[in-house]
């Protein structure tokens, strides 16, 4: 594995343009190895552009690129070796079986490629209908097919292009295992995704991504961070909002929602509404979602602009 490098992508100031639009701006990401990172944004944020320019599949309009410490795209053959990939829904011979779309992709590369496709298929979970039809798949069997592809090369790096299409809340867990699965085994897997909630509950770090740019990137814990709210609940709920009406309390389902500044302001909201005489039944710490993270920061970017 790729023990030399603490990242498995690097990009520096890596941008696209197709005429006058730029697609992708300025980008400077860096992927740890031995993760899963999230690349996330809405549709048309630039996500699926990026993942080609990684791969090769588009030029450069200017910045660089280095996968598993190669620079692109002078070390492109020798990189792309040792990675794995799905851009956009993958394509198959519909009237093939799941096993023998395997066949023809592995018959492009090494032999050792075909000796892998029982263990692809049974890691994403088509053992048993490995030899129907492609044309018989919904789009998520093709999803898992498409990642038995990727794991035919055996690659240090997997890069999947929103993977979670078309499963079910039980398929999306199947998926978040395996996915762990693969990592524990010392590989790096790229998601990306505009499905923010799923991916919270597979990454290890992110980069979320708007209009082409990123607009934050780190460690799950150090985007959502600290609560920066509380919910509280107590015996009259109106009488509370009203004297914790400084801290911006707002109604929700179950109490108030009330912003906090730092860890001490718990407390002193407990202490206020205690010393009016007011029983509290609940006060407890929200942590912020992905999901609300990058709504936060959208809409500061769209008020600057």
């Amino acid at each position: 594995m790729n023990a030399n490098n603490t990242y498995v992508v690097e990009t520096t100031a890596l941008t696209k343009r197709f005429g006058a639009r730029v697609a992708v701006d300025k980008v400077d990401l860096r992927i740890p190895a031995g993760s899963v990172f999230g690349y996330l944004g809405p549709n048309g944020a630039g996500k699926t552009t990026l993942i080609r320019m990684l791969l090769g599949l588009t030029s450069i309009s200017s910045g660089s690129v280095r996968i598993l410490g190669l620079p692109m795209p002078s070390g492109r053959a020798e990189a792309l070796g040792r990675v794995g990939a799905i851009v956009e829904e993958p394509r198959f011979h519909r009237y093939l079986s799941g096993r023998e779309n395997l066949h023809v992709a592995a018959a492009a590369r090494e032999p050792e490629a075909h000796v892998r496709i029982d263990g692809a298929l049974a890691r994403v979970g088509l053992s048993k209908r490995a030899d129907e039809k492609v044309s018989a798949y919904s789009l998520g069997m093709r999803q898992r097919l498409g990642v038995a592809r990727a794991l035919l090369g055996d690659p240090e790096l997997l890069i999947l292009d929103e993977p979670m299409n078309g499963l079910d809340p039980a398929g999306m867990e199947e998926f978040r295992f395996m996915i762990r699965g693969l990592v524990a085994e010392g590989r790096t897997v790229v998601l990306s995704s505009h499905l923010l909630d799923e991916v919270e509950k597979t990454a290890d770090a992110i980069a979320i991504v708007d209009q082409g740019r990123i607009v934050v990137q780190g460690s799950i814990d150090e985007l959502t961070g600290r609560a920066a709210t509380v919910i509280v609940a107590t015996a009259d709920d109106r009488r509370a909002q009203a004297l914790l009406a400084g801290y911006g309390a707002v109604p929700v389902d179950g109490g108030l929602r009330v912003p906090i500044a730092d860890d001490n302001a718990s407390a002193a909201i407990n202490r206020l509404l205690v010393e009016a005489g007011l029983d509290v039944f609940r006060l407890e710490p929200e942590r912020a979602t992905l999901e609300r993270r990058f709504l936060e920061i959208t809409s500061r970017l769209e008020e600057a602009a």
